[in-house]
């Protein structure tokens, strides 16, 4: 059931069935989708699609707003729900796939995913919406829900503000929800996996008053076992996206609704210290046990309104909340010897969040001594309230094999517990304020575009016992981060852009005892927020039907921990190195590209930081023969190097490669009607790997890659 807490009921508007995923396009198929109505309320509305209508050619730059990629300081590649659709892709995760800098793993134990962006996670709370933090499903967001994936790869503090998870530092992801367009929707979705899951979807959008209003609707459900042996899934979820436009105020709105179940889902794999990697398990076998499960529900809505107070000065005001709903069973096993034996535990939880944020802002433009200035003000707040219930099973924990895996009696539980299943206390409380302003000024005809700018950022964190929900710590610290960036159009054709800024997570407090037992010498001092400082260099082509960009970057992270004297203290540093190159767009008349490499070094201390490949790289490419109009066949190479899951670099996770095909065929049915075939195998050579390592800070978590998978899908639009 949808929340009714008052927190996101006046964001609910009438919602009504429909069925899928963003109206279908192809140039030479049938009309591009052309999405004028703003999923941020801005004037200008969502950046054009560039040539192929995989990627955009612009995209959200936290206060900056909207940018095209040629006029702004940063790398930032935003996904179509074009490549969405086309690809069938069912979660973020999955569209991310494309991108030679990011690569998907698993955070906190759980099957959260997490984002690694230039070897630094984004945790999947903390992607933001539509420009606001927290508002996401907490673990998983389905593909259904969203118009466009922006990734803006690098740190971001001054930009978007300190993520409230404490993630981000190397990137951030936001993602644009859907709205109608200038024509009807009318689109329903039927599909199927090995494995027998099924899929229904469809979307409806509609505009009114002259199109001054406009409202979109989305419905999808998955459910079945999947083409992993003993696994299996369900997903609800509906949407709806409405907006209005006059001369001078522009106002949108969402909300959502998803609901998500995981049974015997594949688990995290930690290696124990000293062992070597060891060979990946068959990847079509589930190895987790038949009792554990994860079941997340969320209702999440937003509201944007922007109005022109004359020419010169744009206000903007936004809000949104989220009401979450967690249980879970996992269990995940140890690796203790060669021969795959593992050691696990069952851990139990249930989880309640709630979220509220907003935020309030104010553009000037205007003209002194020659040079042309856009004056970004803004002023945000964020509180979540966290309330968990858990315990464990004993901690001598229970035998098994990856290699052989059998079901086991579900453990008692009672080793540790903490709080009450039936009515979670209040555990976490976090709260995050910042006040922030920049400048963009312009000179040369507009040719040289100067940014600067500070954000001052508040961060507040409080825990409660969870059993007697008396507070138990207590943070609360500032720190301002500057920026300045600076483009160079050298032609129309190319732009050179420098960039220095920051990346911000709350600071620790010293514990009270070592890892050994002994005491801390500074326990209980509370440490100012860590700054990541980032320096980045490229250059940036736009050939009008092919464009990319090549940049290199540095960033530099304090690493903190007990040194010598029992003091915590900053221990070191971690720098990463990379070079990114990344290419899109259309080749030929008939053949679309996307795809790039990514190579990063790391130096955490002297060694490589964990799951972090110092090379990544995709090559996609897609062919629409003109002999067969309407007929497309797609290619996608995924590359990822050697990684290391352990700090002392003693354990090196192999390098692999992934191969995926498809095949889409669109042909006209009956008058002013399309239908849409889709067929998908990613994975073809059915290849067992380790997909990912780390996913969370020290940690050297495991994920098995996906077996090869079949999708096929039919869609059409009446």
């Amino acid at each position: 059931m949808i929340s009714q807490n008052p927190k996101v009921s006046f964001l609910a508007l009438a919602v009504f069935s429909a069925l899928s995923s963003n109206a279908f396009a192809q140039a030479n198929e049938l009309p591009a989708v052309q999405v004028n109505a703003s999923a941020d309320a801005s004037a200008d509305g969502l950046a054009p699609e560039y040539a192929g209508g995989q990627v955009a050619t612009g995209g959200r730059v936290g206060l900056l707003g909207t940018q095209s990629n040629m006029d702004s300081p940063f790398n930032l590649t935003s996904y179509t729900s074009k490549l969405i659709q086309d690809q069938q892709a069912s979660s973020v995760g999955d569209v991310l796939l494309n991108d030679p800098a990011v690569r998907v793993a698993r955070g906190f134990g759980n099957f959260q995913q997490v984002y690694l962006v230039r070897g630094l996670p984004i945790f999947s709370d903390d992607m933001s919406y539509n420009g606001l933090y927290g508002l996401l499903p907490r673990q998983y967001l389905a593909a259904e829900l969203i118009e466009r994936v922006e990734v803006l790869r690098g740190a971001n503090a001054f930009l978007n503000g300190a993520a409230p998870g404490g993630s981000g530092l190397g990137g951030a992801i936001n993602v644009v929800p859907k709205r109608a367009p200038n024509y009807d929707i009318n689109q329903a979705t039927v599909g199927v996996q090995n494995g027998g899951e099924t899929y229904l979807a469809g979307d409806f959008a509609r505009r009114f008053n002259d199109g001054s209003t406009g409202m979109r609707a989305t419905i999808a459900r998955r459910d079945g076992d999947t083409n992993v042996e003993g696994e299996s899934r369900e997903l609800s979820l509906f949407a709806v996206g409405a907006d209005f436009r006059s001369d001078h105020l522009r106002i949108s709105a969402d909300v959502g609704y998803q609901e998500h179940k995981l049974q015997a889902s594949q688990p995290n794999i930690t290696i124990a210290a000293g062992l070597a990697i060891p060979t990946t398990p068959r990847a079509d076998r589930s190895i987790a046990q038949p009792w554990t499960f994860s079941n997340a529900e969320d209702t999440f809505g937003t509201v944007r309104a922007e109005y022109d107070f004359n020419d010169t000065v744009t206000g903007w005001l936004a809000g949104g909340a989220r009401e979450s709903n967690e249980a879970g069973n996992f269990s995940n096993p140890t690796v203790v010897d060669e021969q795959g034996n593992t050691n696990s535990l069952r851990f139990a939880n249930v989880r309640e969040d709630s979220v509220q944020t907003a935020e309030a802002g104010l553009r000037f433009k205007f003209n002194a001594a020659g040079v042309k200035h856009t004056v970004s003000t803004t002023a945000s707040v964020f509180e979540l309230e966290s309330k968990n219930a858990f315990d464990f099973s004993s901690f001598t924990g229970f035998s098994n094999n990856i290699y052989n895996p059998t079901a086991v009696p579900e453990p008692a539980l009672g080793a540790f517990p903490s709080g009450n299943f039936n009515n979670p206390l209040l555990t976490e409380k976090t709260e995050t304020s910042s006040l922030a302003v920049a400048d963009t000024m312009a000179f040369l005809s507009e040719r040289l575009l100067l940014t600067v700018g500070a954000r001052h950022q508040q961060i507040e964190a409080t825990s409660f016992n969870g059993n007697t929900g008396e507070q138990t710590a207590n943070y609360s610290e500032n720190a301002t981060t500057p920026v300045a960036g600076v483009v160079f159009k050298l032609s129309p054709k190319y732009s050179v852009y420098a960039n220095y800024i920051e990346g911000l997570v709350k600071g620790d407090t010293s514990p009270a005892t070592t890892g050994a037992g002994a005491p801390v010498a500074n326990a209980g001092t509370v440490f100012k927020p860590y700054i990541t400082e980032q320096v980045e260099l490229g250059v940036k082509y736009d050939g009008g039907s092919v464009g990319g960009s090549v940049s290199v970057f540095q960033s530099e992270k304090p690493n903190y921990g007990i040194d010598s004297s029992n003091t915590f203290s900053q221990v070191g540093d971690q720098t990463n190195e990379g070079l990114e190159l990344m290419a899109f767009g259309k080749a030929s008349k008939t053949v679309t590209v996307l795809g790039g490499v990514s190579i990063l070094n790391t130096d955490a201390d002297g060694r490589d930081a964990i799951g972090a490949p110092s090379t990544q790289a995709n090559v996609g490419l897609e062919w629409s023969p003109a002999q067969v109009q309407g007929l497309a066949f797609e290619t996608r190479a995924i590359y990822t190097s050697s990684q290391y899951a352990d700090a002392a670099n003693t354990q090196e996770v192999p390098s692999w490669t992934r191969l995926d095909l498809g095949v889409r065929y669109v042909m006209p049915v009956g008058n002013a009607q399309a239908l849409t075939l889709r067929a998908r195998l990613d994975n073809v050579t059915d290849r067992n790997y380790w997909a990912s390592a780390g996913g969370f800070p020290g940690s050297g978590y495991l994920t098995i890659g996906n077996p090869r998978t079949l999708t096929v899908s039919a869609s059409l639009d009446f």
